[in-house]
């Protein structure tokens, strides 16, 4: 029978160590936050988070064993009463989830909640058509940086998935939000989520590849034709530069208009989501690979902005939260503020 103990141990000493910052984050109207980072707590491949009423915990190396799961399902309960947890085991190929519920725990897991992250309401599934969280709970800071740069700015979010950052530029008091994102499931997520919220304006969202969106948004332009061969459609987009501009891609992702690569090429999106950034602005560039050596990334950015005839005037990081600890003090996501 296995031992769950140092399990439990380790979950005690992470909420131990999150106390004085959960009392913060509620304070704040945050009650979204990570509860147990494994991979600098004990357990790696295994996360704990909280999305309001909901405890979802995911494991990606190996499932967890039986006893694990219990014990670790009642150790949060007993910390936080009113929420109801999920497991998913995603320690399968392409990180789908792979482990099956009986009918009652699927049904809460495919429940829709709400939860609140500084003060915007956001829409939460454990279980969904995809396979990631609505809301990364580890760009928190971003967002918070986002709602003190966007009052007043006109904003553009690239790659935005679920809007979390258009949402909230949006409630910070942005002057006009543009999200964009290739998939329509995620885009819907972000309009049920701009929707639950009292925004000043509706924010839009635009169903594109980032490359076709930011091209012609620049002024660069994207042909519909390349080598005698079509691409698919797109949606026609005038160029127009904005205050801010925030921009983070996925680690790889190939299509038609061209390839995401934050090892080997992150130059090919930033020289077009810079010239979508007004001369004075803002871009806040992410880089979600722990293998990417960050000041030697900020290197590169700076030289692909003099190369596209554009000057770094400052630049600053934007470090994750407490809840996401860091063994060396060098987070996998990486972000960081330019002024430009």
């Amino acid at each position: 029978m296995p031992d769950s103990r140092p399990l439990i141990t380790a979950l005690g000493a992470a909420l131990d160590a999150r106390r004085d910052l959960i009392a913060r984050l509620h304070a704040e109207g945050t009650d979204a936050y990570r509860l147990f980072h494994g991979t600098v707590e004990g357990r790696p491949g295994l996360t704990v988070d909280r999305y309001g009423s909901l405890i979802l915990t995911q494991s990606f190396h190996g499932p967890l064993s039986q006893a694990d799961e219990e014990a670790l399902e009642a150790f949060y309960l007993e910390a936080f009463p009113d929420t109801d947890h999920v497991y998913n085991d995603r320690s399968h190929a392409n990180s789908r989830v792979s482990n099956p519920l009986p009918p009652e725990r699927l049904a809460r897991a495919e429940a829709l909640r709400e939860f609140s992250e500084l003060g915007v309401k956001y829409n939460v599934q454990a279980r969904h058509g995809g396979q990631d969280p609505w809301l990364f709970l580890d760009l928190r800071a971003a967002r918070r940086r986002i709602m003190t740069e966007a009052p007043e700015k006109s904003v553009l979010n690239v790659f935005a998935y679920t809007c979390g950052v258009g949402v909230a530029a949006a409630k910070a008091g942005a002057r006009h939000v543009v999200n964009v994102d290739f998939a329509e499931s995620s885009l819907s997520v972000g309009k049920a989520n701009a929707r639950l919220n009292t925004l000043p304006f509706r924010p839009r969202f635009v169903k594109s590849d980032a490359f076709a969106a930011m091209r012609q948004l620049s002024g660069i332009g994207q042909p519909k034709m390349v080598r005698g061969k079509h691409l698919p459609p797109f949606p026609a987009l005038d160029k127009h530069r904005f205050d801010l501009v925030f921009l983070d891609p996925p680690r790889y992702a190939k299509s038609a208009f061209g390839v995401v690569d934050l090892v080997n090429d992150y130059p090919a999106l930033f020289k077009p989501a810079l010239l979508c950034t007004h001369e004075g602005g803002t871009l806040v560039c992410c880089n979600n690979v722990a293998q990417v050596e960050r000041d030697a990334w900020a290197d590169q950015l700076v030289r692909s902005a003099k190369k596209a005839g554009r000057e770094v005037r400052g630049m600053e990081w934007i470090t994750t939260e407490a809840d996401f600890p860091s063994s060396d003090g060098n987070p996998p996501l990486k972000t960081l503020l330019l002024r430009v």
